[in-house]
């Protein structure tokens, strides 16, 4: 089942650009230029790209906030800017930099609040509730006022007021900015429970790629406000060549490293070898290797971050192995 659908979706900003010593010109900027997307029920799906690609104003789009400039969008079969007050009831956003909770109320007032402004039963709301208390610690500042809380406390805070209502798809912007590295576990493994259920379809866009690494199998890259990858994070290493790395070290130094069909040696050490894997596999590589003394063997996965770097920087496609 389909929940999320977006065809040419486009959004122009109309900005002031000098023209002269006097004058200013307006200029359109498209900042979302074309987007497809197809997002199926119970999907964990990464959005990523450079700051100013278009990542917040597509959730902007989805929600409801604003208004396309072109294209067709619907988010649980429903217009989000016609039809967004129904839409609300069933979806839940997260921004990091944005807070739904009442700055000098406790927590756990807000959530009452929030019961009734989506008119959740107290019987649903309650058990919802007590799943977020015990999947993200929050008892020990349930009674606490909003503005005291710390930012890992008050994002906790902030996914579990945008569940309450049991909505059918999550956006989160930016869920773990700022947040320390024992909040980032936290916040990440919640979702990935929630992921895990297959009821809730989650949308994320985050410049932290490890959240992305752990969460989703989907990835959208979006750059210049289109969409430039949609598959899975080994595709992408795929698409620009990044390899798995195998590490080698030996008892004693080799006169003459061995060459291994469908690896590249790329680091030759006393005692060190490295080989990039191109169609070979690791198991393969070792056992050409299994005449050796052998001390240690590590796999090196490539790193997410220096792909999507390379994909932002426009260097060329290379064949997949």
């Amino acid at each position: 089942m389909t929940v999320i659908a977006a065809h040419g979706l486009r959004k122009e900003f109309t900005v002031r650009v000098k023209a002269g010593r006097l004058r200013r010109a307006r200029r359109v900027v498209p900042a979302v230029d074309g987007v497809d997307l197809s997002i199926q029920r119970g999907e964990m799906v990464g959005y990523i790209g450079p700051n100013g690609a278009g990542k917040s104003t597509t959730l902007k789009m989805l929600t409801g906030v604003l208004t396309p400039t072109a294209g067709e969008v619907s988010v649980c079969g429903l217009s989000p800017v016609r039809q967004r007050t129904r839409l609300a009831r069933r979806i839940g956003v997260v921004f990091g930099q944005r807070t739904q909770l009442w700055w000098d109320l406790p927590l756990g007032d807000s959530y009452d609040l929030l019961r009734h402004i989506y008119r959740v039963p107290a019987a649903e709301h309650a058990a919802r509730l007590r799943r977020c208390r015990s999947l993200l610690d929050l008892d020990e500042f349930l009674d606490t006022p909003v503005r005291q809380l710390s930012l890992g406390q008050r994002m906790r805070g902030e996914l579990t007021a945008a569940l309450l209502h049991g909505p059918e798809v999550l956006f989160l912007d930016e869920p773990t900015i700022g947040l320390d590295v024992v909040s980032k576990q936290a916040v990440r493994g919640f979702l990935a429970d929630l992921g895990a259920g297959g009821d809730v379809t989650l949308m994320l866009t985050t410049h932290d790629l490890a959240d992305i690494e752990k969460l989703c199998r989907r990835l959208l890259v979006i750059d210049h406000g289109r969409v430039v990858h949609d598959g899975t994070i080994e595709a992408l290493h795929a698409r620009y060549g990044s390899r798995r790395r195998v590490v080698v070290e030996l008892e004693e130094p080799l006169a003459v490293p061995p060459e291994v069909p469908g690896a590249t040696l790329v680091t030759v050490g006393q005692a060190r070898l490295e080989y990039d894997l191109t169609s070979a596999t690791a198991g393969e590589l070792l056992a050409r290797l299994a005449g050796l003394a052998l001390r240690d063997v590590s796999i090196v996965e490539p790193d997410i971050e220096d792909v999507v770097a390379r994909l932002y920087t426009g260097v060329p496609v290379t064949d997949a192995p």
